[in-house]
């Protein structure tokens, strides 16, 4: 099968598509990286299903000569080989330099999409530092961050899981773009239909074992759900988790002397203390090299909290906190007693 040249692109999709594109990367860029959007160059991930194909369309017109292409090929199905060959030849009459990944071992066990998220994004942050690259960006869309939102609030997620998928998002030494993150699948697929590119559809996305195809298909039989306003309000919940984490770190740095010394921070709202006690049970194992038992910056601290508030001592994750007159204070729990 012959694919279409970079030039061939130009005339084959509309000028307003690719202005629309060329927006929506100026958006997600700001703060980025310190040169300018025009010089930048970029990562971008390509599984060859339609919406990142579509990316690789709109991005090889408007960065043209300023882009690479990665695949990963997580070795789960036995076509995949063969996909990942697909989107090399695309991008080689395209003029988009193209390397395919694997993950340095095999992906198995429960979860295995999130599995292979994790391994995905390991393999593109090693191969981009290689590279002297940072900036990755992939085709999440509305209806993405729409499926996103209802899984999250299906699992009673706190603000920062509801605000969902973020335009620009810090990972590791990479930072993700995500300039189409408000637009429709069928808006992309209308990209690379337009464009005369090859995709191949992922089956594990009408597996009904994953949680994602299940609300994809709920959404699906559901046209009064719209996707787009779906994915609006996730941007407005990421909008006050950005507001609420801005507080949290003001506070952090007028407050935390370390372990040892009160942390006036108990009037604060819950939802703020929430943030700061985890931050200082994390600051606190740190600094006393507390290693368990495990503990997390999402887990539950709940419990704690009411404790505090009722005037008690609690402990959590190996650290001991007391409510003193000057605020809580956070030192090593003691070691439990044989039994």
């Amino acid at each position: 099968m012959s694919h279409p040249s970079a030039s061939e692109l130009t005339g084959r999709l509309p000028g307003a598509v690719l202005e629309r594109f060329q927006r929506g990367l100026n958006r997600v860029w700001a703060g980025a990286a310190e040169s300018g959007v025009e010089s930048a160059r970029f990562v971008i991930a390509v599984s060859g299903g339609p919406d990142s194909m579509a990316l690789l369309a709109l991005a090889a017109v408007s960065c043209s000569g300023r882009i690479v292409a990665v695949t990963v090929d997580h070795e789960l199905r036995p076509e995949s080989r063969a996909e990942a060959a697909m989107v090399a030849d695309a991008c080689a009459a395209l003029s988009v330099p193209h390397a395919t990944l694997t993950p340095g071992r095999p992906i198995a066990g429960s979860s295995l999409q999130a599995r292979a998220r994790e391994a995905r994004y390991a393999a593109i942050e090693a191969w981009a530092a290689k590279q002297g690259l940072a900036l990755v960006l992939t085709a999440h869309h509305a209806d993405d961050q729409a499926e996103t939102l209802l899984m999250r609030l299906n699992r009673a997620s706190g603000l920062a899981g509801l605000a969902g998928i973020r335009a620009s998002q810090p990972m590791g030494d990479m930072v993700l773009l995500r300039p189409v993150l408000d637009w429709r699948r069928s808006e992309l697929r209308a990209v690379v239909e337009a464009a005369g590119l090859p995709w191949v559809e992922d089956p594990s996305n009408m597996d009904s074992r994953h949680d994602r195809s299940r609300i994809r298909a709920l959404l699906g039989g559901a046209p009064e759900l719209d996707p787009v306003r779906l994915a609006a309000s996730a941007k407005y919940l990421g909008d006050a988790e950005t507001v609420i984490e801005r507080l949290v770190q003001r506070l952090w740095d007028e407050h935390w002397r370390g372990p040892g010394q009160p942390f006036d921070v108990q009037r604060e709202l819950r939802e703020v203390r929430r943030r700061l006690i985890r931050r200082a049970i994390l600051a606190t194992r740190e600094t006393l090299a507390v290693t368990e038992p495990p503990f997390g910056a999402g887990a539950n601290v709940e419990p704690l909290l009411d404790a505090l508030e009722a005037g008690s001592a609690a402990v959590q994750g190996g650290v001991k906190v007391d409510a003193v007159g000057g605020g809580w204070v956070f030192t090593a729990a003691p070691p439990r007693r044989p039994l």
